[in-house]
């Protein structure tokens, strides 16, 4: 019988070497075996699977995977494929695996008939198969074995291998999803789970904790340490997990300290004339930051990471250094962070977002690297938009030469072909000549250089800028005013026009002296009709600041400013202005042939008023005929403000009032309150108010007093005795095995009589040498007796008795200590042989 079991295991064996033998020749003429260049039947790959041979099954199972993978109907072989899960072959259960993690909703039935060979799975010897089998079940989406898998993590969580352990913590996620009743037991895993030992199992237990109880911040008080510890060890993904968890714990438990520090000053002054010069000392008091020692660990252990490849590590370093450290902190992180500009454009896009932002609130660190944000030729437009904003952000902290570079690299982009990089690049000089002052005169300097230029959206956009630098300063600025004038002959550019009008008539009227406002409405008025709608529209204001400036000069009491209107005032001036409103309507309305009967009495005042009155009547004559609606309707206001001296009041209000002082702020200061590192952030303001779905702002700062008590982040410190023995010498183990047996050994009496200072603590050459010393005390400790006993003999017989009761007195001791030391060295033995193997 063993010959014939001999014979088919050899035919057996044969018959695998013939299928490697073929399958490596197909290989050879083909580079790789292609499941998918040849079609199979389904009985076929059905027999595959049933086959009792493993190397057949294998090779159905990967045409089936080879079928799913590229979308083909592969639920077929379901009942098939739920067969072959209790296989022994490790590559045909991974595949199986695969399957039914991937096809387990479609059959839900089906798939609970390969449960039970997974939970088989779970007790195996082998840890790589408990791993797969506890992704496997984790994976498996079925409602109804919610509690099984929640056992089965529960195993995992105490099992000796760390990569099993890891995988009870990724399936800790799928379980909650799967059934979030099972939370009170899953907090109770990750609580076990974030205590391990192991680096790569805490990462991702602290990515569960992330996504299953974030808001139970107890659960890390005790482990906050350890985490600290070994974020430096963890791979990219949990460093990112872990860093996150601790930004937002040590807002919540580590509160906002300072202390005062005062700071002596002299300061010289002379009391008389006649005094010598006295110094007087004065002291400053001012607070600087206070770190808890917990939260000085954190800030110490992310200095580490900032070498790290990974760029979204680095940027969550910047984020908790932002959030959480003292400037000099975010200072040591900034040269990583602008490092990231040399990554592909996806990478610097998020880089430059970031950049950006933490610009906005701390901008001197980035001085250093202003040469970063210089734009390249290649640069996409999402790219150099965020690199002329980082610009004009760092630019009123850099130095003389570097402002200089600035202005000069936007004055050459201004004058681009590209009308986008233009359109910024002058928006940029203005918002750099908002930032710092002392170079305004050099922005409005270029600014009014590019007004001549045939591009007319770079005069538009010069314009603009212009127009809200006069207003930061209105007084220094009546020459510019004037000089802008001079480009209305020049200009065709509606909004540049537009523009310079109504700078005309804000600044130019106000002092009586050198008022150019009526000469340039005089001039405009002479080709109105041929004026775009824009132009026409300020050309009507300014006419009407300029009557109104005419009339509040020649009036005989002036109204004071912000004086108080009663009610019924109020009501006749709007009644006034409805009723001169609606006579315009119906003068509107009848026909330009019919005489108007009052036409020849308006036209003796006129001959009578002065030429600002008829200038304003010419312009509004002009403006009623005018094809625009709009345009008639403010011409209607204007006249019904300006009919009465009544109403002057009323328009002085309306049309002269002081405006706002415009401010041009950053493009990206409504993504500054997002928080850093997250994709809300690079989305900005589309991503609505609270942001994309699970996004989660930085908490505020836990007030003083209400902070958790520091002791609940002390570490229990187990004594761990295997790996202290691992680490120790035999000659060690065997000093500590002596030590410790001499402390629960009683003393020896010849020790403690010959030899008082001796100490427990020795080693093993001290006490070998002490045996031997022991052995020579006693050879002559025996010839000195028979000495003795040779010198009584022959003084005499006199003492014999009580030499016998010594010599037996001896003789018991020695018996006594003989055996106490044949006990003590054979215990002695008896540990060393144990250590020893």
């Amino acid at each position: 019988m063993e010959t014939i079991s001999r014979i088919s295991s050899m035919l057996e064996t044969a018959r695998e070497l013939t299928l490697e033998a073929a399958q490596s020749a197909a290989n050879s003429r083909s580079s790789n075996t292609d499941y998918s260049s040849r079609t199979y039947s389904v009985a076929h790959i059905k027999k595959l699977l049933d086959s009792r041979h493993e190397r057949e099954v294998l090779d159905g199972m990967r045409r089936v995977i080879s079928l799913m993978y590229r979308s083909e109907p592969s639920l077929t072989f379901f009942s098939a494929v739920v067969k072959n899960a209790a296989s022994a072959n490790l590559e045909v259960k991974k595949l199986v695996y695969i399957y039914l993690v991937h096809h387990a909703e479609a059959e839900p039935d089906l798939a609970l008939l390969s449960i039970n060979a997974i939970q088989k799975s779970l007790t195996d010897s082998n840890p790589q198969v408990r791993t797969m089998a506890l992704r496997t079940m984790s994976g498996i989406r079925v409602p109804v074995i919610s509690q099984i898998v929640s056992l089965a993590i529960k195993r995992g969580c105490g099992d000796m291998s760390p990569h099993v352990r890891k995988a009870a913590a990724l399936a800790i996620p799928k379980c909650y999803r799967l059934d979030p009743n099972t939370l009170p037991q899953l907090t109770g895993y990750i609580s076990t789970l974030l205590g391990d030992s192991q680096y790569f199992v805490v990462g991702p237990a602290v990515t569960a904790f992330l996504e299953v109880c974030p808001d139970q911040i107890d659960l890390v008080h005790k482990h906050y340490r350890s985490l600290v510890k070994k974020l430096v060890d963890m791979d990219e993904w949990s460093q990112l997990s872990t860093l996150r968890l601790l930004t937002f714990y040590a807002r919540q438990c580590f509160p906002r300290q300072t202390r005062k520090v005062t700071q002596t000053v002299s300061k010289p002054f002379y009391e008389d004339e006649e005094q010598e010069q006295n110094t007087q000392d004065d002291v400053e008091e001012h607070e600087i930051p206070m770190l808890d020692p917990d939260l000085e660990l954190l800030l110490r252990a992310c200095k580490l990471l900032l070498q790290n490849r990974n760029s979204a590590v680095i940027v969550s370093v910047v984020r908790c250094f932002l959030y959480l450290a003292p400037p000099e902190y975010l200072a040591s992180a900034v040269g990583p962070l602008v490092a990231l500009l040399r990554s592909p454009q996806d990478m610097q896009l998020i880089a430059l977002y970031n950049i950006v932002v933490v610009a906005l609130r701390d901008p001197k660190p980035f001085t250093k690297y202003v040469a970063r944000f210089l734009v390249h030729a290649i640069d996409p437009p999402h790219i150099w938009r965020l690199k002329l904003e980082a610009l004009t952000i760092v630019f009123p902290h850099c130095g003389k030469h570097w402002k200089g570079v600035i202005i000069s690299e936007l004055e050459h982009f201004s004058k681009g072909t590209d009308p986008e990089l233009v359109r910024e690049s002058v928006r940029a000089i203005g918002r750099c000549a908002q930032g710092d002052a002392s170079t305004s005169d050099i922005c409005l300097r270029i600014l009014l250089g590019q007004i001549s230029s045939l591009d007319g959206n770079l005069v538009s956009e010069s314009l603009t800028v212009i127009r809200h630098l006069i207003q930061q300063d209105p007084s220094s600025h009546k020459q510019t005013v004037i000089q802008l004038v001079t480009y209305l002959g020049t200009t065709t550019n509606p909004d540049a026009r537009a523009t310079i009008i109504w700078l005309v008539g804000e600044f130019a009227g106000v002092d009586p002296r050198e008022n150019i406002a009526p000469d340039v409405l005089r001039i405009l008025i002479r080709g109105f009709a041929d004026e775009p709608e824009v132009v026409k529209q300020q050309i009507v204001l300014l006419g009407a600041k300029v009557y109104l400036h005419h009339l509040l000069q020649n009036s005989p009491e002036p109204p004071k400013e912000g004086a108080p209107t009663s009610p019924e005032r109020a009501v006749n001036l709007a009644q006034e202005i409805r009723n001169e409103w609606t006579e315009d309507r119906t003068d509107e309305q009848k026909e330009p042939s019919q005489p108007d009967e009052n036409e020849e009495g308006q036209a003796k005042e006129e001959e009578e008023t002065d030429r600002i009155t008829l200038l304003w009547r010419y312009m509004l004559l002009l403006a009623r005929y005018d094809s625009s609606y709009d345009l008639r309707d403010r011409a209607r206001l204007y006249k019904a403000l300006l009919a009465s001296p009544s109403s002057t009041q009323l328009a002085n209000l309306l049309l002269l009032a002081p405006k706002p002082v415009p401010h041009a702020p950053s493009p990206s200061e409504t993504r500054k309150d997002f928080l850093i590192g997250t994709a809300t952030l690079v989305v900005g303001s589309e991503a609505g108010y609270h942001g994309l779905r699970g996004y989660t702002n930085i908490p505020d700062w836990v007030e003083s007093g209400h902070e958790p008590d520091p002791s609940l982040r002390t570490e229990d410190v187990k004594p761990e005795q295997t790996t202290l023995q691992t680490a120790m010498t035999a000659g060690e183990r065997l000093d500590r095995a002596l030590r410790e047996h001499q402390t629960t050994a009683p003393p020896r009496r010849r020790n403690a009589a010959t030899d008082p200072g001796s100490s427990s603590k020795k080693t093993l050459d001290q006490w070998l040498d002490e045996e031997g010393q022991e052995t020579e005390s006693e050879t002559e400790s025996e010839s000195e007796t028979d000495s003795d006993e040779y010198e009584t003999d022959s003084e005499g017989e006199e003492s014999d008795d009580e030499d016998d009761e010594d010599d037996e007195e001896d003789d018991e001791e020695d018996d006594e200590e003989e055996a106490a030391t044949d006990s003590e060295s054979e215990a002695v033995h008896n540990e060393a042989q144990q250590l020893l193997g």
